[in-house]
């Protein structure tokens, strides 16, 4: 529920509307995962996975499937987070453009980190066919909108190097054409990424959540990693539900790393943002 906001005595109106709701719009109208059947902490196991999102569930399908016994533990319920309240977006993105990553690592390198954006959206489309994944998959294409003129040009720029170095389609859409796109004038054109795709967040976490439960994995839930521990022959984690010894770790838990993990933490830069859905007026 949205609370009312204020100074002192002279209390403001909320600024959210009266029926608006913080939870993700992803979750409304879909059934909640089957709960697994309560599984004790295990004392050993070949791997286990922190974080139970995208990153999380996906390793876990493949050393389960792999013949290692695998336990993937979370804080809270299986992917509560970003994995589930996303906006859906699937890019070949990779920040750093060609010529910034040959500055710093070379020619082949730059090619070779550009080269895993377009490896990574081919493999997501792989992976949903191959798992039979309903998440509402689709190759539709994304807008990136320039909020100037400037911003257009520079778009329309880097269009051509994006055509150029990384062989990646990208059209530029002029403000008198825009409307096609996005049906408003608010900006100043931009580029249209034909290739893009989009899924459904929640619907694609839940099938990824069943794979690997299929697989063998055991996924517990509510089961804080306090700390983690490395002696000769295992590491020894230690959670809110026991202790478990694993003779691998996968970390999986990105803007949500915490104190269990203090070297990782310090180097994991997390990017918050908001989604707010409105009706037209």
């Amino acid at each position: 529920m949205a609370e009312d906001i204020g100074h002192g005595a002279s209390p403001l109106k909320s600024i959210w509307a009266d029926d608006c709701v913080q939870y993700p719009f992803w979750l409304e109208g879909i059934p909640e995962p089957e709960p697994e059947a309560a599984v004790d902490m295990p004392s050993h196991v070949d791997v286990a996975i922190i974080g139970s999102g995208y990153t999380g569930l996906n390793a876990a399908i493949e050393t389960a499937r792999g013949g290692r016994s695998t336990l993937v533990l979370d804080a809270g319920a299986a992917g509560q987070g970003c994995s589930t309240r996303n906006g859906g977006q699937i890019s070949t993105s990779v920040k750093p453009s060609y010529s910034e990553l040959a500055k710093r690592h070379g020619a082949d390198r730059a090619r070779a980190m550009r080269n895993e954006g377009q490896a990574a959206l081919d493999w997501i489309g792989e992976r949903i066919a191959r798992e039979k994944i309903d998440c509402d998959f689709r190759r539709c294409g994304r807008f990136h909108a320039a909020h100037t003129p400037e911003a257009y040009a520079v778009l329309c720029r880097q269009a051509d190097a994006l055509a150029r170095d990384d062989g990646i389609e990208a059209h530029p859409i002029p403000k008198n054409e825009q409307r096609r796109e996005l049906g408003t004038d608010v900006y100043h054109g931009g580029l249209v990424f034909p290739h893009h795709a989009a899924l459904h967040p929640a619907k694609y976490h839940h099938g990824l959540l069943k794979a690997a439960r299929t697989a063998g994995a055991n996924i517990v839930e509510h089961s804080a990693v306090l700390a983690v521990e490395k002696d000769k022959e295992a590491f020894l984690l230690k959670t809110a539900k026991g202790v478990v010894r694993a003779r691998d770790v996968v970390v999986a838990t990105n803007g949500y790393t915490g104190v269990a993990l203090p070297w990782l933490s310090r180097r994991v830069i997390p990017i918050g943002s908001y989604m707010i859905a409105t009706e037209p007026l």
